[in-house]
């Protein structure tokens, strides 16, 4: 495929991810004092008693113009099959250009690792409340871009650095992990210059990026002993194959196996797109970790 037809194709993909009309949750709380705080609780369509849990950690590069509500069709889509979700909003970068960049910059340093923490934390007892009949025992964590980075950060916080203040003593109960087109290994996304600079901008420059990278890059974070699977569209232009495929080498020289589903004609957003079928397959591969 010609580069102008995969720009032609990527640009139909984004604008059908982006059609649907914003889906409002069943019920929201917050898990702090700062209104990027919150979960927003989807119960299962079929009404389901003892339905698993899947965690949504959206993308957008960490920045702040994007938030939750362009993955509510997604989690609306997940609990039209059967699962209860909790959509998770975190704090992210500022609009307004700062001096580590030209536009909107990516995260933010540590609230961002500090939301995501404290909103898994909070997750058992906001269940408790909001969908009290969902099985709080089987929990899937998903991430879309970014928010895959996010899902793999979650799920690897028992084995940060001593002395972080997001480390786990133990390895949190979780099902397992499917992350989508992830930002999941830093060397090889700031080869590519992934999303603009945005893996440098959320981690900071020089020696704050050398400092930071082994508590944030989950390809720094292995293995997990959490089974964990990856999706990802071969012709994804905003994070390319060859970021999940580095993260995925880095797990078996770890000594842990790491599922990579590659899929055939399918970019960056079709992952989330209700109406795409690659939204299926990950529907499917949740299902296999949740069930």
């Amino acid at each position: 495929m010609s580069d102008s037809a995969a720009r032609d194709r990527d640009a139909v993909e984004t604008e059908s991810a982006f059609s649907h009309p914003a889906v409002a949750p069943d019920a929201s709380a917050a898990y702090g004092d700062h209104p990027d705080q919150v979960i927003d609780f989807y119960a299962p369509r079929d009404g389901r008693a003892g339905a698993p849990v899947v965690v949504v950690l959206h993308g957008g590069a960490w920045r702040g113009p994007y938030d939750r509500r362009h993955v509510t069709p997604f989690a609306d889509f997940l609990a039209r099959r059967g699962f209860a979700v909790a959509n998770v909003e975190y704090r992210r970068g500022s609009e307004l250009p700062q001096q580590r960049g030209s536009g909107p910059v990516a995260g933010r340093w540590p609230e961002t690792f500090d939301d995501v923490a404290a909103a898994m934390d909070a997750l058992p007892g906001l269940l408790a409340v909001a969908l009290p009949a969902a099985d709080a025992r089987r929990i899937v964590v998903t991430g879309h871009s970014a928010g895959g980075q996010l899902a793999l950060w979650a799920a690897a916080r028992h084995v940060l650095p001593q002395g972080s203040p997001w480390r786990l003593a133990a390895a949190p109960l979780l099902r397992g992990v499917v992350a989508l087109a992830p930002i999941a290994d830093f060397a090889t996304a700031v080869e590519l210059d992934v999303c603009s600079g945005a893996v440098g901008q959320l981690l900071g420059r020089e020696a704050d990026f050398a400092a930071r990278s082994p508590y944030a890059d989950p390809a720094a974070l292995l293995p997990t002993g959490i089974a964990t699977a990856v999706v990802q569209g071969r012709t994804d232009l905003t994070v390319p194959h060859a970021v999940a495929e580095a993260f995925v080498d880095a797990a078996a020289k770890a000594g842990e196996t790491v599922g990579l589903t590659l899929l055939e004609e399918v970019g960056h957003f079709p992952l989330i797109d209700p109406a795409a079928d690659a939204c299926a397959v990950v529907a499917e591969e949740i299902a296999q970790l949740a069930w």
